[in-house]
């Protein structure tokens, strides 16, 4: 999965700063929400070139703020952007040439920009770019050049090129293959709240995989990934009460888990089922009761 939703966040915070006359009445207005008057401000100043002015008046257009939502229309501004070297603009339009949203899509074109943004540090040109190598779009594939563009959004703590860099440690892509430094990477991206990275961590615990095996552990990953609505995480878990490891077996703990994660994966329904054939009648219904509570928090504090 590739990301841009955080820059558009950025930028949409990205106020404040020192600017003269339009774009410094453009950002204010933004502040304020008042999308009109910071739209004919933001204008004004990117007809006298002004690539900041230019990448917000994209922006506007590509959240359809106070205006008709508008990609064709946002790529134009961003190329404008872009081509005087505006590196979010030069991120946010390899994205669009990626996805194809406002302009026919192109890999090698996508990966043209992103080079151009993370050349210049942005993290999530980084994180694309390592994945366009990684499957081979826009690009001869190659492993090892993903692992180098991952290492450096992983380095400003990216969590998902953490993750990745995890993944490619335990696979041996473009890296010698070596457990040790998964779990290194995946508990850096566990720790950011990255389900899949808090998923992988708590196997590699349960495992003995990279760690000393310690069930504990996994079961205190697997909750944090399980409370994130992580359908694997929640079967494990229980797995882990019905078996009794890292936690004090518990039946109806062991249901409610599998019961959640029976909404996204026949196979646990047939788990549910084996569970179910150990417990009482008094049992099975408060365990149910557990996991329709647990839904509707939208699976926080279950456990």
């Amino acid at each position: 999965m590739k990301t841009l939703a955080t820059l558009f966040i950025a930028l949409a915070l990205c106020v404040g700063a020192v600017w003269a006359g339009d774009v410094e009445d453009a950002d204010a207005a933004y502040a304020k929400k008042d999308y009109a008057t910071a739209l004919k401000k933001y204008k004004l100043a990117a007809a006298k070139n002004d690539a900041y002015a230019q990448l917000k008046v994209g922006v506007i257009y590509d959240e359809g703020m106070g205006v008709k939502q508008d990609y064709a229309e946002a790529v134009q501004w961003y190329k404008l952007a872009a081509a005087q070297g505006q590196a979010n603009a030069q991120f946010i339009l390899a994205f669009k040439y990626d996805q194809g949203q406002g302009v026919v899509q192109d890999y090698k074109e996508a990966v043209r920009w992103y080079k151009l943004a993370a050349s210049q540090g942005i993290a999530g040109a980084q994180f694309n770019l390592g994945s366009m190598y990684r499957s081979g779009q826009g690009v001869i594939q190659d492993y090892v050049e993903a692992v180098r563009w991952y290492s450096l959004a992983a380095a400003q703590g990216m969590a998902n090129a953490q993750f990745n860099l995890g993944l490619m440690y335990v696979k041996g892509l473009g890296v010698i293959q070596d457990n040790v430094e998964a779990v290194r990477w995946y508990k850096l991206a566990a720790e950011r709240g990255n389900a899949s990275a808090q998923l992988n961590l708590a196997t590699m615990y349960d495992d003995g995989k990279g760690v000393v095996q310690d069930y504990a552990e996994a079961v205190r990953w697997y909750k944090l990934a399980a409370a994130q609505g992580t359908a694997n995480a929640q079967s494990n878990l229980a797995s882990m009460y019905f078996i009794g490891q890292g936690v004090t077996q518990d039946y109806i703990r062991a249901h409610m888990w599998s019961n959640l994660a029976a909404v996204s994966n026949e196979e646990d329904k047939k788990k549910r089922d084996v569970i179910a054939t150990k417990m009482t009648p008094q049992q099975i219904a408060e365990a149910q009761k557990l996991a329709r509570e647990c839904q509707a928090r939208k699976f926080k504090n279950c456990d």
